[in-house]
């Protein structure tokens, strides 16, 4: 049975989580722009590329990755097409869907800010599954 109350190294092993990851989207955010990219449009060149399923990626599968609303996707990617990085297909099975493919310009910049990230990221995972093994051992001790 879960305790009633948390304990001061819970909230420590909360706000360290909570600051690293914050630490990781300002990283990840200064970096898109340094490549002359919106945070946001980065993001969705990643979960364009990133997406792996029998089906193409769509711009309603889009706003469900990024988690914002259809409309919102829908100008993200015109966005992206615009500046020439995205291209739509009319789905040949549901001609009311658009497939979207990354352009070599989008690929390029993707596969630099990739590195960059996956560096990063290997140079916080110690403390990431410090913070996690915390938060693990007080769950485990609360049992």
């Amino acid at each position: 049975m879960p305790k009633d109350r948390l304990s001061d190294t819970d909230y420590e092993a909360l706000a360290n989580l909570r600051y690293t990851l914050r630490r990781f989207m300002d990283f990840s955010s200064s970096a898109a722009h340094a490549e002359g990219l919106p945070a946001q449009q980065h993001q969705a060149l990643l979960a364009i590329r990133g997406y792996r399923s029998e089906e193409a990626m769509t711009v309603g599968k889009l706003a469900e990755r990024l988690m914002i609303a259809p409309h919102s996707a829908t100008e993200l990617v015109g966005r992206l097409v615009a500046a020439g990085y995205v291209m739509r297909q009319v789905d040949p099975v549901d001609r009311r869907r658009q497939m979207l493919t990354l352009s070599d310009k989008a690929g390029a910049v993707l596969e630099q800010l990739s590195a960059i990230h996956l560096t990063e990221i290997r140079e916080m995972a110690p403390r990431l599954i410090d913070i996690l093994k915390t938060l693990e051992r007080e769950r485990v001790a609360d049992e």
